[in-house]
């Protein structure tokens, strides 16, 4: 059976996290976007999981409800700000890693995205001891991947590596990406939203499509290690030059610097901030090769973009989570099923019976490849556009998309 699955999300027992994020609510917002299976997040938290255990238990390690599966995840924070997502095979193994690290770490009741006083090694080895499966979140994010604080895996995780199944890419990077880098070809990408609310623009903004037999954990953990004929079919994801930290960029007023313009000027921005480190710089510096090399079992990525985000283009809204662009996205979404299949699959007349012209030209202007990005960089957002016939708007990246039934 085919398996969408987003495996990176939060519960309002985070900081900075919608206090909207209840199971309930995520459980019903994942079938609107098409998601089949659905990670707890936070699992740790004793509220949360008390909230969990709520739910239908399907076997030891996954539960449901409204229809959407639930396997049992958390994100933890190592000693030098290296965050890593583990996905557990039970409650047992929830409790047991929980007993592991309590001694170190003062938020483990209190944040649902804790802080442990210890390394990669460590916490590898503690994961390893529970049967979880394991590996770094949003790898590349200037702030808490992985290759934030180092330059290798071995570096993060020493002797323990080989046991690394898994990395998170994150919003500012992909497979093309990820792949000029020799040591990451064995591991499974996976592409997650990181959803700190359940917003349609957030929730599986990013996800995965697995071959599976059934939605549980035990065959997920199959699918990542690609064993049983068991695999990830598809990674789906914005395309990086959405992201955040695409690009260099000042983490005050935004400007944009190349790789060795914010070297000269020894990282500060001329209004005298901070200029962060972006992900395509971050990846020229580790990159084996000059362009991505993908080992025979990665899957396709198909570049998706939120279709609030266009819909609030075409009616001249400021934001996604406006009232008038929520409502125009429901209307389509009740129609058609689902995101992907406004965006895809359904025929552009069909669309325009359901909702405005503006909308369906904007929809049909993005399947044209007429969507326009503008990189984003230190904490801001790249921002689309829906056509442009300047010259400068012909020089920038310009994004294409396929059905997911070519995959």
């Amino acid at each position: 059976m085919i398996v969408n699955a987003d495996l990176h999300v939060h519960s309002r027992f985070s900081g900075g996290v919608s206090k909207n994020m209840t199971i309930e609510t995520l459980s019903r917002e994942a079938r609107k976007k098409g998601v089949d299976l659905l990670a707890t997040g936070d699992c740790l938290h004793p509220g949360w999981i008390q909230e969990i255990k709520e739910m239908e238990k399907i076997d030891d390690g996954t539960l449901e409800l409204n229809g959407t599966r639930f396997v049992l995840t958390t994100e933890v924070e190592d000693m030098k700000r290296v965050h890593h997502l583990l996905i557990f095979p039970s409650f047992s193994s929830v409790l047991d890693f929980k007993e592991a690290v309590r001694g170190k770490s003062v938020n483990i009741e209190t944040d649902g995205r804790p802080s442990l006083h210890l390394n990669g090694v460590e916490i590898a080895q503690i994961a390893k001891d529970v049967d979880a499966s394991f590996g770094p979140c949003h790898g590349f994010t200037p702030w808490t991947g992985i290759y934030a604080y180092h330059d290798t895996l071995k570096s993060c995780y020493g002797d323990l590596t080989e046991y690394i199944s898994l990395i998170e890419l994150g919003l500012s990077a992909d497979t093309d990406y990820a792949d000029r880098i020799e040591e990451l070809q064995r591991l499974t990408f996976l592409t997650n939203s990181d959803a700190h609310s359940p917003y349609p623009v957030r929730l599986a903004r990013e996800f995965n499509r697995f071959e599976l037999q059934d939605a549980t954990f035990e065959e997920l953990k199959k699918a990542i290690l690609r064993t049983g004929g068991r695999k990830i079919i598809l990674n789906v994801g914005l395309p990086p030059q959405e992201g955040k930290y695409n690009e260099s960029a000042c983490i005050k007023c935004y400007k944009h610097y190349s790789l060795k313009e914010a070297i000269s000027r020894r990282w500060r921005c001329s209004c005298g901030k901070r200029i962060k480190k972006g992900v395509k710089d971050r990846i020229e510096e580790l990159a084996t090769y000059e362009e991505p090399r993908h080992p025979v079992y990665r899957p396709k990525y198909l570049h998706l973009i939120p279709l609030a985000e266009i819909i609030m283009k075409a009616v001249g809204q400021s934001s996604p989570f406006t009232k008038t662009v929520f409502a125009k996205w429901n209307e389509l979404i009740r129609e058609f099923g689902n995101e992907v299949a406004v965006l895809v699959d359904a025929d552009i007349e069909d669309i325009g019976k359901v909702t405005e012209d503006r909308i369906k030209q904007a929809v049909q202007l993005f399947r044209e490849n007429k969507i326009i990005i503008h990189p984003g960089g230190g904490g801001q957002y790249g921002q689309i556009e829906l056509h442009s016939e300047t010259e400068e708007a012909k020089k920038e990246i310009k994004i294409g998309q396929r059905s997911l039934s070519d995959f």
